[in-house]
């Protein structure tokens, strides 16, 4: 892969989380909750929430290395929960808030694509295109995992009764591994949910 090419993956991927984060932000603020305001992260400048291995480091690594996949994360955006109105369905839709935002920019784009395809564009304008409603497909399922501290495990956790307290709390003791262990053993299992969701939205094959 050219190094221009991995420029444009990352960038795209930067761009993606941040707005991931900042929808998180947003939604938190609509149930009440300024921290991420207050914190200065509602804006959509990416040098307010790099995260060095997650945004950078790992997206390069993945990229050079072949993988099927590109993910990353940024630095999350700061909320509180006992701010939120409804603490129960404020937590789900702050959580559910960056995986929405990732689909929008899937099907948008993923639109664009399916409506041009009788149009003569230039060849780069899909590659680009392609490389976002990639990014963001796998980027809002890769989230809905229910391994802390992806948005699936705040959505799951939310629905769970007080008894399964203990049961959360090794889990997110355990996140940092049981993440890296889904990353290097399970990741490419996301791969046929990516791909169907990609030919529905687009109505092409990867």
């Amino acid at each position: 892969m050219q190094g221009i090419d991995v420029i444009f993956y990352i960038t795209i991927l930067i761009m993606s989380v941040v707005i991931h984060e900042v929808s998180h932000g947003f939604m938190a603020e609509r149930f009440g909750d300024k921290t991420a305001r207050f914190a200065g992260r509602l804006t959509l400048n990416p040098l307010k929430h790099l995260d060095m291995f997650g945004s950078i480091l790992l997206p390069a690594l993945l990229v050079l290395t072949h993988s099927p996949f590109l993910f990353g994360w940024a630095k999350p955006v700061p909320y509180n929960p006992d701010n939120l109105s409804n603490r129960k369905w404020g937590t789900i839709a702050v959580a559910a808030a960056g995986v929405l935002a990732n689909f929008f920019i899937a099907i948008f784009f993923g639109l664009v694509i399916r409506f041009s395809s009788s149009f003569s564009l230039p060849d780069a304008f899909y590659s680009i295109t392609f490389m976002i409603v990639i990014t963001n497909l796998v980027l809002a399922i890769f989230n809905l995992i229910p391994i802390p501290p992806l948005d699936g495990s705040k959505i799951l956790f939310s629905f769970l009764p007080r008894s399964f307290y203990e049961v959360v709390i090794v889990l997110e003791q355990f996140s940092f591994i049981l993440l890296i262990l889904f990353i290097v053993y399970f990741s490419n299992y996301l791969f046929p949910t990516m791909a169907y969701l990609f030919k529905l939205i687009t109505g092409l094959a990867i």
